[in-house]
């Protein structure tokens, strides 16, 4: 018998498995013996930035004795169990004095309740095969969240012994498993990625602005007699907003005694039904629990705490997104006709605000509240109809619904033409995030799909390709890239420059040759004249497109063959992209080193246009960068204003903000002579706003020569208002089934309350024009995670809120050549505050709660800008300083 055991234990050491008692699977328990262990599992909820301090959590310890009720004669693998709870002790996680110790005074009963510690020590039955929990038995009739903790237990003694990767079901849900044997231990791994279970909650698609998760869980066993000896599992969660929550749960053999024989039976079923016919198969995974609020005010109720935040005064301040917040998450819990009731009840102010928060809850209640609320018949309603609009178009989760009822509402009558243009752009935004969603295929993504797709040449009016060509550039779609290939030939400016800067938002991998030798004929007038704002937008495709050193070197070619300022705009781009060190930098340094390529006479041209990169923040986490591109006429006049602000996490690209301001056909005003290719245009400028990837409707500040001089005569020098309102920034919920068989709840949001102007304005009298970008902003952030047990509740919450502004002003004084142009980006003193704060409460209404925290000024700077600019500056400064004093003296 030595020997054969011997030879079985080299053979498992060799085979990296183990067998106990002649091949068994799975641990067996011995006849008539009673195993008793001591269990404990806790948790710890905290943030890992900073120092650590105070943990917040708890632990939960008590005795546990297991014994066998039945196995199957046929199969010795095949085993029901009994395990039986006792002595349970209820205390902190981590030590701390007795002012933040939410348990102290208070014995396991009165913290529990008498009927759930009964409920918990009631013992209850698991049936084993060959390792495998084949069944969990216990009662309908004790709480879940009781039978949630029976199920941690019984989920500990599942385990393999042999080594590789299975499916299983456990308290965690059906997860892949991947086995490790050596010698007498077992290493349990559970991928918890792969996890299926009933509560799926909702995450954001973007890298960038979604919650980025990590979770592992190990469990070592060990064995003595053929059944365990010992089990520890050690699960940790690390969600972003450095929150973090280890689980540790532990079982040891204390001792064996005798006890009760194995029962006699044909099957399980029949054996559990003799030991207690109110036993029941309850399923081994973790239940749901329906959460109560006890005096939780009601939707209405917390509308009235909260509606002077939403006034629009009040958008500036962090006290604006982080109502906004709260709101979403009463209105979440609402009805129809309760969501309606706020609806009617706000104020013509706040009503702006209400339709942001009630369109961002994303529920069925909330959809239909706000399809019965607005009249898109009304064109009166524009505001409140464009928010509800754009809400959508920056939805964190929606669903096939949402996209749906804007094919609906394009379907019927609506009394705006502006609405329309907005339902067909917001469409697109939607097509996009449903696709990354995976419901590419499903009715209203296919209905969607065919409308945008088809819709550019189905129509021969400008406004409306342009509609059709701005929901495509939003939608991302692979099918659109040969459309828009074609509109960059377009013969009309405007659909040229969408098509071309929709086309440098796809990945490179997708721009085929043929797009490449497109956008080539483009910038160089191969078969017609374009205005030179498409030439620069083909020009930054090229150059963000992975361009060739041939690609390059034709380019560099044609400076000096420009026009005067189109020849500065394209110097100032090659310059910007070496000193930024951008990705096509390397081939560019390449390209000039050939003389002809650069040489003195190519790159001394003068000139006012402009481009320039930057970093805004950097940290580990996010890194933010800006650039200005400006583009003049020959004649000094703004043709085309870009600023961009872009996020970069985890290996992802947010744009988070585009503005640009467009101008043409104005230099009948100061009897100048329009650029090649730009002659006889219809005098016009304009707006239009990218905001986190999507694409909002442009805005027109005038049209025609009679609407200039109208608005010329009329300008207050006061901005228009392009996009204002709250956004759900960032958005995720989700319930973890922890392996201890306690839940935890992870809600992350961020809310941002955004106020983006911009205005244009003309002097004759001093041959000045001015055009200014306002940005104003305030972001809160929150993150928080909690554990509750009906009868005690644990969580950590971190927070982050600022408040800032952004100014980009452009003065040019087009007096003489080269003109004076003057850039100014300015960044006002700003605060920023984060805070942590730990919870502990009781069903009583004992609780604890600890708050840390900081708050700190950040001063206001002039964001740099080249050398050139800082001349200049200095020189129209002087110059109105000079125009001040001469006529004060006359």
């Amino acid at each position: 018998l030595i020997v054969e055991s011997a030879l079985l234990l080299s053979v498992g050491i060799t085979s990296n498995s183990f067998k106990m008692r002649h091949g068994a699977a799975g641990p067996r328990l011995n006849n008539n013996q009673l195993y008793k262990f001591s269990y404990m599992t806790e948790v710890l909820l905290d943030s890992t930035r900073g120092p650590k301090e105070n943990p917040t959590g708890y632990r939960i310890s008590s005795n546990v004795d297991v014994h066998l009720v039945w196995r199957d004669p046929s199969s010795k693998g095949d085993q029901l169990i009994q395990l039986a709870i006792s002595d349970v002790k209820l205390e902190p996680a981590s030590a701390r004095p007795e002012k933040n110790n939410v348990l102290h005074g208070s014995t396991t009963a009165s913290i529990m309740g008498k009927s759930n510690l009964a409920a918990l020590t009631k013992p209850f039955l698991l049936h084993l095969k060959n390792g495998k929990a084949k069944a969990f038995y216990s009662y309908w009739t004790e709480p879940a969240t009781i039978r949630n903790l029976k199920r941690g237990l019984a989920s500990l003694l599942q385990v393999q012994l042999k080594s590789g990767k299975v499916l299983e079901n456990d308290v965690s849900g059906r997860c892949t498993v991947a086995y490790k044997v050596d010698q007498h231990r077992v290493t349990r791994t559970k991928l918890l990625e792969t996890c299926k279970t009933a509560e799926t909650g909702f995450t954001m698609h973007s890298q960038v602005l979604g919650v980025s998760r990590k979770s592992s869980s190990v469990t070592v066993f060990t064995f003595e007699d053929g059944f365990i000896r010992s089990a520890v599992a050690e699960e940790t969660h690390t969600r972003r907003f450095h929150l973090q929550f280890p689980l540790r749960q532990t079982l040891t053999l204390v001792g064996t005694e005798a006890g009760p024989l194995e029962a006699a039976g044909k099957d399980a079923n029949g054996v559990v039904k003799s030991v207690d016919g109110k036993l029941a198969a309850v399923g081994i995974m973790l239940e749901k629990v329906k959460s109560q609020c006890k005096g939780c005010p009601s939707l209405f109720e917390h509308w009235q705490a909260l509606r002077k935040q939403l006034e629009p005064d009040r958008l500036s301040s962090a006290t604006a997104p982080r109502s906004f917040l709260a709101l979403i998450q009463s209105i979440r819990k609402a009805s129809k006709d309760e969501i309606l009731k706020v609806l009617k009840d706000a104020s013509k102010s706040s009503l702006p605000q209400v339709v942001d928060a009630v369109t961002s809850s994303q529920t069925a209640a909330s959809l239909d509240a706000m399809l019965e609320f607005l009249n898109f018949t009304d064109a009166k309603g524009l505001v409140l109809q464009e928010r509800f609009l754009y809400a959508c178009g920056f939805a964190s989760h929606p669903d096939e619904r949402m996209l749906q009822a804007l094919l609906d509402i394009l379907k019927g009558k609506i009394g705006s033409t502006d609405i329309k243009e907005s339902v067909v752009i917001i469409m697109g935004a939607l097509v996009h995030k449903l696709c990354q969603k995976g419901a590419c295929n499903s009715p209203a993504v296919m209905q969607a799909k065919h409308l945008i797709l088809n819709g550019p040449d189905s129509s021969q009016v400008e406004s409306e390709v342009q509609m059709y060509l701005l929901a495509l550039k939003n939608s991302m779609l692979r099918e659109a890239i040969p459309i828009f290939t074609k509109y960059a030939e377009s013969e009309v400016g405007a659909l040229s420059t969408i098509a071309l800067t929709a086309l440098q938002r796809y990945d490179v991998s997708l721009l085929t040759d043929e797009v490449k030798r497109t956008v080539s004929r483009v910038y160089h007038q191969n078969r017609r004249i374009y205005e030179k704002n498409v030439r620069a937008a083909a020009a930054d495709v090229i150059l963000s497109s992975n361009p060739s050193y041939t690609e390059v070197k034709n380019l560099l070619l044609s400076i000096g063959h420009l026009p005067h300022e189109m020849n500065k705009y394209m110097l100032s781009k090659i310059q910007d992209i070496l000193r930024f060190q951008l990705p096509a930098s390397k081939v560019i340094q390449e390209a000039m080193k050939d003389m002809i390529s650069h040489n003195y006479d190519r790159f001394s041209k003068i000139g006012s246009s402009s481009a320039f990169s930057g970093f805004m923040a950097q940290s580990a986490d996010l890194t933010s960068t800006y650039s200005l591109d400006i583009l003049y006429s020959g004649s000094g006049i703004l043709r085309r204003s870009n600023m961009n602000i872009f996020g970069a996490s985890n290996g992802a690209m947010l744009h988070g903000l585009q503005v640009a301001i467009e101008a043409q056909g104005l230099e009948s005003l100061i009897a100048a002579t329009p650029d090649e290719g730009e002659e006889g245009l219809e005098s016009f400028a304009g707006m239009s706003a990218l905001l986190f990837d999507i694409q909002l409707r442009p805005v027109t500040f005038f049209k025609g020569y009679s609407d200039l001089m109208s608005k010329m005569f009329s300008m207050t020098g006061e901005p228009m208002n392009v996009v204002k309102g709250l956004i759900l920034l960032s958005d995720h919920s989700e319930v973890i089934h922890l392996q201890s068989g306690l839940r935890a709840s992870a809600e992350f949001q961020g809310g941002l309350a955004i106020d983006i102007s911009g205005g244009m304005e003309i002097s004759l009298w001093y041959r000045e024009s001015k055009t200014s970008v306002n940005n104003r902003a305030a972001l809160v952030v929150t993150g928080n995670v909690t554990v509750d047990l009906d009868f005690m509740r644990a969580g950590v919450e971190v927070s982050f809120e600022t408040e800032a502004s952004l100014d980009f002003i452009t003065t040019v004084q087009f007096s003489e050549y080269p003109f004076l142009v003057c850039m100014q980006m300015d960044k006002a003193t700003f605060p920023v505050s984060d805070y942590v704060t730990k919870y502990e409460g009781l069903p009583s209404g004992k609780s604890v709660t600890l708050r840390r925290g900081r708050k700190q000024l950040v001063p206001g700077s002039e964001f740099p800008l080249h050398q050139e600019n800082s001349n200049m500056c200095k020189k129209v400064f002087d110059s109105r300083n000079h125009e001040t004093l001469t006529e004060g003296s006359n």
